[in-house]
Parts: C-alpha cells; structure tokens; sequence
C-alpha cells in the first residue's frame, strides 16, 4: 500500500502535469504579436510522413507582425504553404519560391473576445484536471484508512494537504490565464 508521503507526492506530481498541459495550450492561442509557437500543430507531408513544419524550415519572427517560414528543401515551399492555408490559422501565406512570409493582421475587438474566450475554457480544464487528481489522492487516503494501516486524524491531516495543494495549483493556473487574457487583450 501507498504511504500518504506517496500518495501525497503524486498527487502533486500529477498536479504539475495538469499545469504545464495547461500553460503549454496556452500557448498556442495567438496573441497580438507574431509567435512561431502558433505553427507548432502544422504537419507538413516529408516524403510521405507527416512532420512538424519546425523540423523541415526555420521559423523566424523578425517583425511583431511577421512570421518567416525558409524550408530547407525549396521544394517544401508549396507544401507548407499549402498546410498553412487549410488550417485554422485564418493567414494567407505570400511566397518568392524560397521563403514564406506570414503577416499577421492586428486582432479585431471581436476576435480578441473570441480567443479570451478559448482561454477561459483551457483554464476551465486545467482546473477540472487538478479536481479529479484531488478526488484520486482523497480516495486513495480513504482507502488506506479504511483498510487500518493510518489512522483517521493523519488521514484528515492528509487530506488537509491534498486541499491545500489543489487551492496552490488552481490560483497558478488563474494566474497563467489573466497574464495570457492580458497578452490577448493588449493593443
């Protein structure tokens, strides 16, 4: 059977895990400024596998407003392109045959809404994350008192920390999406 120090140690291990994922979704939603991270989901077909644009082209944001794509293989250019345009980017890629640019349009108010909105949710799941990884842990402490080998007081103690824990991990996730609410909303 699992000591509390174990239960306790996953519980936040699992916690952390459900943070990260969250603070990594929030990543790919685009703010006002150019991000190569918004192209990270793009696959591109590499002689008949499907890859990361990122690992057949460079991917540079020399302007706020400009994404360079310069694949290594100039014959990628029609394929990325192509990948760009049947995504859910809303960008229309320009080409010279060797490199492609994104300009990136300033957000409008209503789309700044919209992607504020996506944010919510991916906070809303993050949170949802750290409940059931709270649920697990309190079941498991539950389980080993039940079953005689801690006694009710440590059990609570325990489940005191479990608490604290989930509140920890919940405010970190509240304050990765006001800063990225606040990233989307600036002008």
């Amino acid at each position: 059977m699992p000591t509390i120090a174990d239960i306790l140690a996953d519980a936040e291990h699992r916690m952390q895990g459900a943070l990260d994922a969250t603070q990594e979704e929030f990543r790919h939603i685009r703010t006002g400024r150019a991000n190569p991270v918004i192209l990270e989901g793009l696959t591109v077909d590499y002689y008949g596998t499907p890859t990361p644009i990122n690992q057949v082209a460079n991917v540079s944001a020399p302007e706020p407003r400009l994404l360079t794509i310069t694949p290594w293989d100039k014959s990628m250019v029609g394929p990325i392109s192509k990948a760009i345009i049947n995504s859910d980017l809303s960008l229309n890629p320009s080409s010279d045959g060797t490199m492609i640019r994104l300009v990136l349009p300033p957000l409008t108010e209503e789309r700044r809404k919209e992607f504020a909105k996506s944010t919510g949710k991916k906070a809303e799941d993050g949170r949802v994350a750290v409940r059931n990884v709270r649920r697990d842990a309190i079941d498991h402490l539950k389980k080993i008192e039940k079953a005689g080998e801690i006694s009710e007081d440590d059990s609570k103690r325990a489940q005191d920390k479990v608490q604290k824990l989930t509140d920890e991990y919940i405010k970190k996730i509240e304050q990765a999406h006001d800063h990225k609410v606040e990233e989307i909303m600036e002008v």
